[in-house]
């Protein structure tokens, strides 16, 4: 028997269950492949003793309905630089060589990592030192280049559109602007899709830093013609016109990433200068990240896994399965992590929404 190695690293999202029980149920199919999972990421390995536990049917029966990971995950468990201390000082050291000894020693013929953008540029570090690994595509941002839908973006969307229907009918009860930050960091995918979805009035993406006036004349019109309420949907990744994202660093040893969040008060207290308007803020956060994985991310889920495990049997490491075009295939993990997936400003989706009247924010000529 064959052993393979699985893990979930960086942010949870639905839909990971789903990936670790379609994994484990091909390998059983197939007959020849025993399932271990090292939990919290890339930590069960380097943990003494090793956390890891064997992958049964058994196990995974049902999780696929489950959020998040049963494997549990991090996001500052990266081996290239892992965070440690050394005679009183933390410093972040290289276990990567390490981690792929301790891999070898005990066996285990190849790895499957589900992860976003940042884990898989350490899954691609590793591949290039030696290490057999397979990706999967996941992150509620939907940021991941070379893949049309990442799992767990699907259900984030629903979540962040049955929010904001029912913020709808208390901004008309109050006559109120209602302004609601999700997720998504430096790509509007959330937000877009998520206004359109919703019906928003006003929808403010990373990829369009956003003219305040723009704003501020499309809730007068709104207003003047006697709807008297508004819905503004913004991501958290988004910044006015010459200004800038509103973020602040991390104190967590080991997340370096700066921590974003705040923009939606910015805006509201942006739109009450010059407008009598009553406005207020919601900010769905984790939110996005929790809850039952919808049908599409359960079925991706399935598909993303049995992929997976099929380059796996093939030995074609240092790939990962996307959705293009309806369609799962394998790019290599390289191309993957070659761009930061945003929103082209040519995409159908920024169009639509211009021509429903949806204001994206745009500088007023």
């Amino acid at each position: 028997m064959k052993k393979l190695l699985l893990l979930t690293s960086g942010g949870d999202c639905p839909g990971l269950n789903g990936v670790i029980r379609a994994v484990v149920k091909a390998a059983e199919h197939d007959g020849n492949w025993q399932v271990y999972g090292s939990r919290r990421a890339y930590c069960g390995v380097l943990e003494k003793p090793n956390d890891i536990i064997h992958l049964t049917s058994e196990v995974v029966a049902g999780i696929h309905v489950r959020g998040g990971t049963i494997l549990e995950t991090v996001n500052k468990g990266n081996p290239t630089a892992f965070p440690a201390e050394i005679a009183g000082e933390q410093v972040f050291i290289d276990r990567s060589d390490e981690l792929i000894s301790i891999i070898k020693q005990l066996v285990f013929d190849a790895v499957i990592n589900i992860g976003g953008d940042g884990s898989h540029r350490v899954s691609q570090h590793l591949f290039e030192h030696g290490l057999n690994i397979v990706g999967v595509p996941k992150t509620i941002d939907n940021d991941l280049y070379g893949t049309d839908y990442t799992i767990g973006f699907q259900t984030a969307v629903d979540t962040a559109t049955e929010a904001i229907d029912r913020l709808i009918p208390t901004a008309q009860s109050h006559n109120r602007v209602i302004v609601t930050e999700v997720m998504g960091r430096d790509a509007g995918w959330i937000c877009l899709h998520s206004a359109i979805a919703a019906g928003a009035e006003v929808a403010l993406i990373p990829e369009i830093p956003y003219d305040i006036e723009a704003v501020k004349a499309k809730l007068k019109s709104r207003f003047d013609k006697g709807h008297g309420f508004a819905n503004i949907v913004i991501s958290e990744g988004a910044k006015p016109l010459a200004g800038s994202v509103v973020s602040k660093q991390s104190n967590e040893f080991g997340y370096e990433n700066p921590i974003l969040g705040g923009i939606a008060e910015h805006l509201a207290s942006q739109i009450r200068v010059g407008l009598d308007l009553d406005v207020r803020v919601t900010v769905l956060g984790h939110i996005q990240r929790g809850g039952t994985p919808n049908a599409f991310d359960r079925v991706l889920a399935a598909e993303f896994g049995v992929q997976a495990f099929e380059l796996v049997k093939q030995g074609r490491f240092g790939f990962i399965p996307v959705s293009k075009d309806g369609e799962i295939k394998p790019i290599s993990l390289k191309e993957a992590t070659s761009e930061y997936r945003v929103i082209p400003l040519e995409h159908s989706l920024i169009s639509s929404a211009r021509a429903m009247g949806m204001c994206l924010g745009e500088e007023l000529s």
